[in-house]
């Protein structure tokens, strides 16, 4: 089992957006038994609310469940559970080094435009700032194929 976690900053729009996007791809491939998904915050700001009325439309639109989400704040448990930390920017990066357990959990640490070579150290805009929940799906459609293919590939190996 591979286990995959989305963080951002409350974890109420990018990560939780991921979460649901990441979580439809395994679910249509058949792989829920091989991949895992979750997503949490670096802030305790939003625990315990839904996604963001935002990301709800983005995923309505896009037909993409997202039963379940309810923010939290990461934990040193979730270093341990996760074999991939993907974030949004470099903010959080530095935020999720800071709080890793361990130097070995700091390599499970990535952004998520890092998986696209012509992108690596993109970030993908906080969308509660900026209002622009469809670029921040369109950014996670072009990124998220490609960690998707990532997974499966060590599925295989």
């Amino acid at each position: 089992m591979q286990n995959i976690l989305f963080v951002c900053l409350g974890n109420i729009a990018r990560s939780t957006m991921a979460e649901a996007m990441l979580r439809q791809m395994i679910t249509n491939e058949h792989l829920t038994e091989q991949i895992s998904v979750d997503s949490a915050g670096t802030a305790n700001w939003e625990m315990g609310k839904r996604p963001h009325p935002g990301t709800q439309q983005q995923l309505r639109k896009h037909h993409i469940p997202f039963d379940g989400i309810i923010a939290r704040q990461i934990t040193p448990t979730d270093f341990q559970w996760a074999d991939y930390i993907i974030t949004m920017d470099q903010q959080n990066v530095r935020d999720l080094i800071a709080l890793a357990p361990s130097p070995l959990d700091v390599q499970k640490i990535h952004l998520a435009f890092d998986i696209v070579p012509t992108k690596q150290g993109v970030e993908i805009a906080d969308p509660w700032y900026t209002q622009r929940f469809d670029i921040t799906f369109a950014q996670l459609s072009e990124t998220l194929p490609l960690w998707f293919a990532k997974f499966k590939q060590n599925i295989s190996v």
